[in-house]
């Protein structure tokens, strides 16, 4: 059963935006500056600009190809199925790592202490709840948690630089190339929510005009808050940043507005349940994708009848979720997600690289500049998570060499 096609551009928009606001303002900023430091700025814009390249190549790939699965389904239509299964496999496992990611930031702005982690599982355990009741519902939550939460992040924003020049920001630490180029893939993170509007090509109204178009306006808004927060968080904190769960809670406490604490940490659960929603929705629909290929065990290709969602698919993305939530930490698990989101991407750059002419959109150069930045950025990721994601991607292969040989 195929899916229903509901969502227009400001769903669509809505969703890419709840999965990077959040992602990277309330959780990155401190592994980052921590080993970027003077150059976060720098690195930033590095990520910003491989983001982008990785974005118009998904937004012309989706052009063609308006299918549920993402990358997942247009490398194998470009590449083949091996590059496929890859795409799709390194998007769920670094996107799983994501969701665990955003519950734990939830749970560290939202929860006392002690309680963080059964607060983070409750947390994956409702929106799974509520991706189950349809897409539409998930749209509707989204758009409600994005504008909460950058009411929020304005409000940072403001009580920051205007309080800024009565604070004592600690000095950063010392900028190399190689920390700022570990920076930018950790904050590459932040970025990567757009995909998530490509992941849902099979539900969104006019798909070839509207997935484009959202892309664009998602990662051109998350780029502009970024900058800002990260600004900010420098004049306020500086280096003290990078030692802190919770930095634009202790901005507004470094500027004298304490009394704003709550708001601002109400406005950091919210985008990050914002973030975790939308995760969650992608994850289904390239698990759905990946299930109907038989890459994934055929039980999760089943779309429930009434609802027209993949719920199987979702109840066992969400049981996988709460189990790394159980076990692992937050600066693993980012770094973990941005192995697997830069090797999907990779694999984006190279699929529309060999997009026919008809097809195209954008000059190949953007392709070639954001295939060559992922290969960069992957390389330079903590070397803990990337070995764990290697191995994880290798067992991903011999699995599915292993159910090739028996459905032979």
């Amino acid at each position: 059963m195929p899916l229903a096609r509901r969502l227009r551009l400001g769903d669509a928009v809505a969703i890419g935006l709840g999965s990077m606001i959040g992602a990277g303002v309330f959780s990155v900023w401190a592994p980052a500056i921590g080993v970027a430091g003077s150059g976060i700025l720098i690195a930033l814009a590095i990520a910003a600009l491989v983001a982008y390249c990785n974005a118009t190549a998904s937004a012309q790939l989706a052009a063609a190809h308006p299918v549920a699965g993402g990358t997942y389904a247009y490398a194998r239509a470009e590449i083949g199925p091996w590059w496929g299964f890859v795409a799709g496999w390194s998007f769920v496992i670094g996107k799983i790592a994501s969701c665990a990611a955003m519950a734990m930031t939830f749970a560290a702005y939202a929860a006392p202490e002690g309680w963080q982690v059964p607060v983070a599982v409750a947390a994956v355990v409702a929106l799974a709840a509520v991706n189950c009741f349809g897409v539409t519902r998930t749209a509707v939550v989204t758009r409600i948690l994005v504008v909460a939460s950058l009411l929020g992040l304005a409000l940072v924003v403001a009580t920051g630089l205007g309080g800024s020049a009565s604070a004592s920001p600690a000095p950063l630490p010392d900028a190399s190339a190689y920390g700022v180029l570990q920076g930018a893939g950790l904050l590459f993170f932040a970025f990567a929510g757009y995909a998530r509007i490509a992941t849902m090509g099979e539900e969104v109204v006019d798909p070839s005009r509207t997935i484009p178009r959202a892309i664009a306006l998602a990662l051109g808004g998350a780029v502009v808050v970024y900058t800002l927060v990260a600004i900010t968080v420098i004049l306020v904190l500086g280096g003290d940043a990078a030692t802190t769960t919770t930095p634009l809670a202790d901005v507004a406490a470094a500027t004298g507005w304490q009394a704003l604490t709550p708001i601002i940490r109400i406005a950091a659960a919210t985008a990050s349940l914002g973030a975790l929603l939308a995760l969650l929705t992608g994850i289904g629909r390239t698990s759905l994708a990946m299930a109907r290929e038989q890459d994934l065990p055929r039980v999760l290709a089943k779309v429930d009848e009434r609802w027209q969602v993949p719920r199987r698919a979702e109840i066992a993305v969400a049981l996988i979720v709460v189990g790394i939530v159980l076990v692992a930490d937050l600066r693993d698990a980012i770094g973990f997600s941005s192995f697997g989101v830069l090797l999907y991407y990779l694999i984006a750059n190279a699929a529309a690289f060999r997009q026919s002419p008809a097809a195209r959109r954008y000059p190949r150069a953007l392709q070639v500049i954001g295939a060559l930045g992922c290969l960069l950025l992957v390389n330079t990721l903590p070397v803990v998570a990337s070995a764990i994601g290697t191995v994880v991607v290798l067992l991903g292969v011999l699995y599915r060499m292993a159910s090739l040989r028996l459905s032979r």
